[in-house]
């Protein structure tokens, strides 16, 4: 008899909580419009509004500061743009990227591509602090976008070393938050942020559902998608009920059992990466500063990432590459290439990312797995 599959993937995706389910299948029920008036739009309303009113306690914000999206990469683009700008300061003209950053935050959202520069990072993958002042100075006040929480390596960024940089030149600080939210704390004051990224899917909500949020003293912030008045004119479009409703109690859920939750699979962390380092010229990137606690990407000589993920997937366990994948293409990291990683060594790179459901036996089969597959993942 088979064994149970072992699913590390969940900086990729997460499964949906029995909150979230419930909620969503009540929320299918219901029949109204959001933006009626009558009876039926009230009920359709209220779950809108309850969710909101979670999101906006979860990060620390007032509820008026949320606004629904369709996911991360919609409410990237929403905030990446063009004219943004605090109480009486000068509107952006210019974007600053980490090197890092998420593809959806790379395009440049509503930026020209002549507009985006991107900020260097450490060969632990934080950004380097002393070239972003430098790259700040130049050219009048610059929207900057830095990623709390990296999805390839976990390596948390120093954001509010950041954020008193910008702001001293006068600029607006994006962050995306998505892959750091149920994790570790997320307070858009505790930041110094002026606007943060959320995405439902990555902490057991529904996937297609998302959120931007931002402070009172943010000016600027038009719509990308117009027709409505939906989301306070800043998202027009019918809002997804069941989605949200979903991303609400999963959030809920997700921010009371997350004390626990980050102690654990900080322990389980070690325990994985402790196995790992048994092997021989193995290599944990990121492994010296300050790392999200369920996230390992790991190489070691003359591994091949696609012919591991395939190896570790028949041997019931779910893994994925450090790099980029579209459409299931295995893509070179541009994660670890900014960090100046060898190509020959980034070409192997594994994520191993565990979740509220990971248990030490998922652990020691993964490693077990590991143990077994090392010739076919180039090791002696």
């Amino acid at each position: 008899m088979s064994r149970e599959r072992i699913y590390l993937d969940w900086n990729a995706t997460t499964p949906l909580r029995p909150e979230a389910r419930a909620a969503m299948a009540l929320a299918l029920d219901a029949i109204g419009n959001p933006s009626s008036v009558h009876e039926e739009g009230r009920a359709a309303r209220s779950l809108v509004e309850e969710a909101r009113a979670t999101v906006a306690k979860a990060v620390g914000t007032q509820t008026r500061n949320v606004v629904f999206t369709s996911g991360g990469t919609e409410a990237n683009a929403l905030a990446l743009a063009p004219g943004l700008h605090q109480h009486a300061g000068a509107p952006v003209k210019r974007l600053i990227v980490s090197a890092i950053e998420h593809p959806s935050v790379l395009a440049g959202g509503r930026f020209s591509p002549g507009a985006i520069a991107q900020a260097p990072v450490t060969q632990q993958g934080v950004v380097d602090l002393d070239a972003l002042q430098s790259m700040l100075s130049d050219d009048g006040p610059a929207l900057v976008s830095v990623m709390l929480a990296n999805n390839e390596t976990g390596a948390i960024q120093p954001i509010a070393d950041i954020a008193a940089l910008v702001r001293s030149a006068g600029g607006v600080l994006h962050v995306d938050a998505i892959q750091a939210l149920g994790k570790i704390p997320v307070d858009l004051s505790a930041l110094g942020a002026d606007c943060i990224t959320l995405a439902a899917h990555k902490l057991g909500g529904p996937k297609g559902v998302g959120a931007l949020v931002f402070t009172d003293e943010l000016q600027g912030l038009n719509a990308a998608l117009r027709g409505g008045g939906q989301e306070q004119g800043r998202r027009a479009g019918t809002e997804n009920v069941a989605g949200i409703a979903g991303f609400g109690a999963a959030l809920k859920a997700a921010m009371m059992s997350m004390p626990d939750d980050a102690k654990r699979m900080g322990l389980l962390q070690r325990r994985l990466e402790a196995g790992l380092r048994a092997g021989r010229g193995v290599v944990i990137f990121a492994d010296s500063v300050p790392r999200l606690p369920n996230t390992t990407l790991v190489a070691g000589p003359g591994m091949k990432a696609e012919t591991a993920v395939i190896a570790f997937d028949l041997e019931g366990v779910a893994v994925s590459s450090g790099s980029a994948c579209s459409s299931g293409k295995v893509q070179p990291s541009h994660v670890l290439a900014a960090m100046g990683i060898p190509a020959s060594l980034a070409a192997g790179a594994l994520r191993l990312s565990t979740g509220w459901q990971t248990s030490e036996a998922d652990i020691d089969r993964t490693l077990e797995a590991w143990r077994k597959l090392s010739g076919v993942l180039g090791r002696e």
